[in-house]
């Protein structure tokens, strides 16, 4: 187990290692990253869960405290989500070019390659040392120049998993880049389009 909690902090520096060794599928393996993967994946998705928290103590009532709660617990859901439905995603665009792997194997990908998000987390100490609560308001004051740098930091982070992403499916499969990059492309479109038509109406 503890080999899967060095994979899991080495990924972001060796990440073609870690997703070589997804290729083992024995009962140990499966077991030893389980935790790992779970701790990504949660993690990763408090990380999209404080994103998209620009307005909660908005609400009345809404206190620090109800916060930290609710971005815990939304992150747990969200990352669950993400995992079991982008890893669908990526499943379905590899076995549409020739895969034979597994779906669990297509989520593990997913959650390695998500990484990063993980790692945007410690952005927020210093967002919220300068921002203060202001963060989780309308019409707070973490606008300007300083609001534009984070939000450039955090789309680095997320190309940054999305090359992650590539690397993996490349790693586990033996394939191009090319034939990799078109599965993350797949994988990636049908989500991002599907923001756009919303975002539209």
């Amino acid at each position: 187990m503890r080999d899967w909690w060095l994979r899991a902090l080495l990924v972001v520096s060796h990440p073609r290692a870690v997703f070589v060794a997804l290729r083992d599928d024995s009962e140990g393996s499966l077991s030893d990253r389980a935790e790992p993967i779970l701790l990504i994946v949660w993690l990763a998705g408090i990380s999209v869960v404080l994103d998209s928290a620009g307005h909660y103590l908005d609400t009345l009532g809404s206190d620090n405290v109800d916060l930290l709660i609710w971005v815990f617990l939304a992150g747990g859901i969200y990352g669950a989500f993400g995992y079991y439905a982008f890893g669908a995603l990526v499943h379905w665009a590899a076995r549409a070019l020739g895969s034979q792997g597994s779906y669990r194997r297509s989520r593990q990908v997913v959650a390695f390659a998500a990484a990063p998000l993980v790692v945007s987390l410690l952005l927020w100490p210093f967002r919220i040392a300068i921002y203060g609560d202001a963060i989780f308001r309308t019409g707070g004051r973490d606008t300007g120049a300083g609001s534009a740098a984070f939000a450039v930091l955090e789309l680095a982070f997320v190309l940054w998993a999305g090359a992650l992403l590539v690397v993996g499916i490349r790693a586990v499969h033996g394939w191009t880049w090319a034939r990799a990059g078109a599965v993350a492309a797949l994988a990636l479109g049908i989500p991002i389009l599907l923001g756009i038509a919303l975002g539209v109406r």
